[in-house]
């Protein structure tokens, strides 16, 4: 379950700028943000809030469309897309994990994973790579449980089970581990340290707690907007 071997850095954000409209006032949210992420980092951006490092997170996902500047995902320049084409391009090469889990209720914990296969028009994903992302994730015997028979912290692995179906270039986590207690929180931030020592995955977690920035190899800081050190 080895992701792309292409050279090319997962992840190379340019002189970002995101800029908001409020009535007749102008708030830049991002102001002129360069970062370069590397094959197997694990990265974690944190900032006090209003610092930008949601913005920023959404903007690398192709959620929000940058005012200036590029977001190259696997050498693609994704601020260039259009946004059907960057749906697709998300849904194959950005996996993404929220605070709020974002799971279908009615579905299964593996339905909610193969969920990016079942928007690709029924891409085939075998029984064993769905195994395999259950054991992993150590949910296997919750497999056919809806999301509220499952617990926060189950909740969060079935939801980075579904980032992960598709062995994107980059795993992008909004705040993972802010809706979980202390050991859940535990749990979480050890599993994706997990994913770039024992698989070199590439990942970027917004966080506002230094324990779990402290998991990543390196911390980028947000203060209004700009990157510090």
């Amino acid at each position: 379950m080895s992701a792309s071997s292409n050279p090319t850095p997962p992840l190379c954000v340019e002189n970002l700028t995101k800029r908001f409209r409020q009535g007749n006032l102008s708030i830049d949210a991002l102001k002129d943000v360069t970062l370069t992420i590397q094959r197997g980092e694990f990265v974690a951006v944190m900032g006090a809030s209003g610092s930008g490092k949601s913005t920023l997170l959404h903007v690398m996902a192709g959620l929000m469309p940058p005012t200036s500047g590029s977001v190259h995902v696997g050498g693609e320049n994704i601020a260039e897309m259009s946004d059907s084409r960057k749906t697709k391009f998300r849904r194959k090469n950005i996996g993404v994990i929220f605070q709020q889990f974002n799971l279908i209720p009615t579905l299964t914990a593996e339905e909610n994973i193969l969920l990016p296969a079942q928007l690709e028009r029924g891409t085939p994903v075998s029984g064993s790579r769905l195994d395999e992302l259950l054991d992993l994730l150590e949910i296997k015997n919750r497999r056919t449980h809806r999301p509220d028979a499952l617990s926060g912290g189950e909740q969060q692995r079935v939801a980075i089970g579904r980032a992960l179906l598709v062995n994107p270039a980059i795993i992008l986590a909004d705040e993972p581990t802010g809706n979980l207690d202390s050991t859940n929180s535990t749990t979480i931030c050890t599993l994706l340290r997990k994913l770039c020592t024992e698989q070199n995955r590439t990942l970027v977690v917004v966080t506002h707690d230094k324990d779990v920035a402290d998991y990543g190899d390196r911390t980028i800081h947000l203060r209004d907007g700009r990157t510090e050190g």
